[in-house]
């Protein structure tokens, strides 16, 4: 009914009103708009969910542009699981981290982690990667999401993407531009200020929920999750997933960098808010020290004027300074207890 006869629809179901996957009814925006516009002064009468990125949905700008509050709602933070610090522990971390966000995998300790998963990916591969772009084999795209969850972390190169799974450099850009739309995974583009250092130019690419993250690279128990090649883009990946969530669950556009020179000086986020930035580096280990923090250091000579402080992100148990701005910060204290991040 919604999309065939959208006047009956709203004569059966009047406002307020909630829709969900709103993406499959691109045809009732406008009689939306019509039914705001009767009476302006009313607040709230549209509550529109869906799995797509809402400006990415047919006639929704030229719709309701003015007329809607756009909020991006991702999978549970770590704040959001309400972890105090007595319970909070490397081993019960490691299981979060294995586990993810979604919530039916949060709220569920006996779940079979494998088998949702593998259902999620599924149903996601059938219903809305086909829906924006038109994927002529799905064994293909899956293959593509393992190799690109293989570089999760690391600066991305079209090319080699291309090369590994035998596909154009075009269908790359093409079905990243799906997984970002569908909020799956976050490119970081390099900060730039032209200081006299020649830096990396180039992107690099996280999943947005550690739980898939694991399950495409075949991560499957919480004694894995902090071993191997992946443990410091993981723990990276966990710590990004924070910041980007504190920036849409404050209905903000996240604005976070990386920045590496060519000399290999590298600092993994720097996050910009207020005419300020702030320089975040992440280390999966129990002990900090101050050569952890040179690239910190660095990059503190270079912008002294924009940072009030830097923080080297880890395991420890205690906030620790280690040079003039520049702090040791236990991750628990990162994700629950600072409000300038």
């Amino acid at each position: 009914m919604a999309t065939e006869d959208p006047r009956l629809f709203f004569k059966n179901y009047p406002p307020p009103i909630v829709i969900d996957e709103i993406q499959y009814a691109p045809q009732i925006f406008s009689y939306i708009k019509m039914l705001i516009d009767e009476d302006r002064s009313k607040k709230g009468q549209f509550l529109l969910t869906g799995s797509q990125s809402f400006p990415l949905m047919a006639k929704v700008g030229e719709s309701l542009a003015g007329r809607v509050a756009v909020l991006t709602l991702l999978s549970f933070s770590y704040n959001e699981q309400f972890i105090s610090k007595e319970n909070f522990d490397i081993g019960g971390l490691k299981e979060r981290i294995l586990r993810g966000g979604f919530p039916e995998v949060v709220i569920t300790p006996d779940i079979n982690r494998e088998l949702w998963f593998s259902s999620y990916l599924q149903t996601y591969l059938e219903r809305d990667v086909r829906q924006l772009r038109q994927i002529g084999d799905l064994n293909d795209f899956q293959r593509f999401l393992q190799i690109l969850a293989a570089f999760n972390g690391q600066v991305l190169h079209l090319s080699n993407l291309s090369r590994d799974i035998g596909i154009a450099v075009n269908t790359v850009k093409a079905w990243i531009s799906v997984l970002e739309a569908h909020q799956q995974l976050v490119t970081i583009k390099p900060f730039y200020l032209n200081k006299g250092k020649r830096i990396i130019k180039s992107p690099k690419i996280y999943f947005l929920d550690t739980g898939l993250l694991c399950y495409l690279t075949g991560i499957s128990s919480g004694d894995q999750v902090f071993k191997g090649p992946w443990a410091g883009q993981l723990f990276e990946t966990v710590v990004l997933g924070e910041i980007i969530r504190s920036f849409y669950n404050q209905g903000q556009i996240p604005r976070v960098y990386w920045w590496r020179t060519s000399h290999g000086e590298e600092v993994d986020f720097i996050i910009e808010k207020m005419g300020k930035i702030m320089p975040l580096e992440v280390k999966v280990s129990s002990k900090a020290n101050k050569l952890m923090a040179k690239g910190l250091i660095s990059f503190y000579l270079l912008f002294p004027e924009k940072i009030d402080n830097a923080y080297l992100i880890n395991l420890s148990q205690e906030e620790l300074l280690l040079e003039e701005h520049i702090s040791s910060l236990p991750f628990y204290d990162f994700f629950h207890q600072r409000e300038d991040i």
